[in-house]
């Protein structure tokens, strides 16, 4: 039996955030199928590295009010193209999803050749939110390289009084 909030929580969300062993957590597209929070990842849609040979995966999903609401552990069982919950599944996600290039049959074929369909099922009660008020620090990013100030195509002249 899933936890009341978890199950609340999971069938609102639209985006939750994955944590691969421990690391960082990334915010991925997600669509919750029959208790289920079901993924699509591989070329051309979105990564969560090392989530085949995972020891745990922890899933945190955010509140109405926009701030984390449940940090809950989940098994993962990736959903193959000859399981008979591939086809149910991934309609459903071709369905929510934005974006998508071409018809329902096309984005289902590319997703067998080139990406996988991932079932993560909530497998334990939710940790409270944090509430110490401490942020994670910033991950480095190459986006915070200074620039020069922009030139200036003529003089401005300031105005004498």
């Amino acid at each position: 039996m899933t936890h009341p909030l978890v199950e609340e929580a999971a069938r609102k969300a639209a985006i939750a955030w994955f944590s691969v062993d421990g690391g960082p957590a990334r915010a991925l597209w997600c669509l919750t199928i029959d208790g289920d929070i079901c993924l699509v990842l591989g070329p051309g849609e979105q990564e969560l590295p090392g989530l085949a040979r995972a020891s745990s995966v922890a899933v945190t999903l955010r509140g109405d009010h926009g701030g984390n609401i449940a940090t809950f552990p989940v098994t993962v069982t990736r959903i193959r193209p000859e399981s008979e919950r591939w086809e149910a599944v991934t309609t459903q996600l071709v369905g929510k999803r934005l974006n998508s290039t071409g018809p329902t049959e096309q984005v289902v074929q590319r997703w067998a050749r080139e990406a996988s369909v991932w079932a993560l099922t909530p497998a334990g009660d939710p940790a409270p939110p944090d509430s110490s008020g401490e942020f994670a620090p910033p991950r480095p990013t190459t986006a915070g390289t200074a620039t020069r100030k922009p030139f200036k195509l003529h003089r401005v002249r300031r105005k004498r009084t």
